[in-house]
Formats: C-alpha cells, structure tokens, sequence
C-alpha cells in the first residue's frame, strides 16, 4: 500500500503551480524534489503530518529572509507563492538570492506558511537557518496545523 502511495505522489503533484514574488519564471511546485540547489539559491519541500486534505484554494507562500536585526521586521530577499489547485504535499520550492548581497554575518532563515482566503492553515514551529554560518541551502519544512 505504501508503495502505491509513492507512486502516486509524483502525478498528483505535476499539475502544481507557483508564482514567486519576483518577476522571474515560476520555479516550485511542480515536484517533490526541487532542482538541485544552485550556487545563489536555497531549494527545498514543504510538508506537514496530519492525514488532512489541503482545500482546493488553498496557497503556500515561502519566503526567504534576513532575520538579523531584533526588534524589526525580517528583511524579505525573496518569496515564492504555490498555488496547488487541490494537489497535496509535498511541494517542492527554489528561492533565490543574491551572493553579492549576503551578509556572512547575517542570519537567514525560511519561513513557510499555508492559508485558506486568508484564513492561516499550516505554520512552522521552529527556525530553519539556510546560507550563512555553514547552514544547508537544501531545507525540509515540516509544518503543523494551527488550531
């Protein structure tokens, strides 16, 4: 059984669609592994453990951002929205960033989130750090039901 449930995952996830923020082409969403991680870019799914079905208008955003500085807003260098259209996780995102501007000292992070006409789903519950201080830029968001 959980074989076939693996072997489902791929088609179901084929139709997916994203949309960053930026004007580039759409880059997540249409697999569970996204393309392997580009020098200036940070790559990774987006999941969560509950056995619920995300509705049909369901949206994942995904953001990459400077969270140095306390006591102000993160600072977004880019975010992607993923518009499943009633597929189901996995999803797979790319964000991209510019290495010019990374501060080796800075501290970034992805921060994942999934809503319902504007109504917040899913959230994560722990800080996933990426680029700097020898963090991953390959990330495994698990995110968990808000009540």
């Amino acid at each position: 059984m959980k074989l076939l449930a693996y072997l489902a995952v791929p088609v179901v996830l084929a139709g997916c669609t994203a949309s960053p923020s930026t004007t580039t082409a759409p880059a997540a969403g249409s697999g569970i592994s996204p393309p392997a991680t580009a020098p200036d870019s940070v790559t990774g799914t987006i999941t969560y453990r509950n056995r619920m079905a995300l509705p049909p208008t369901a949206v994942v955003r995904v953001v990459l951002q400077d969270v140095a500085l306390q006591d102000v807003a993160a600072t977004v260098i880019d975010s992607v929205t993923i518009r499943p259209n009633g597929r189901q996780v996995p999803f797979g995102f790319v964000l991209h960033y510019d290495a010019a501007r990374i501060a080796p000292g800075s501290v970034y992070t992805v921060q994942a989130r999934i809503t319902d006409g504007g109504r917040l789903l899913y959230l994560h519950d722990e800080a996933y750090p990426v680029v700097t201080d020898n963090h991953p830029k390959r990330v495994e968001l698990v995110l968990r039901p808000v009540h």
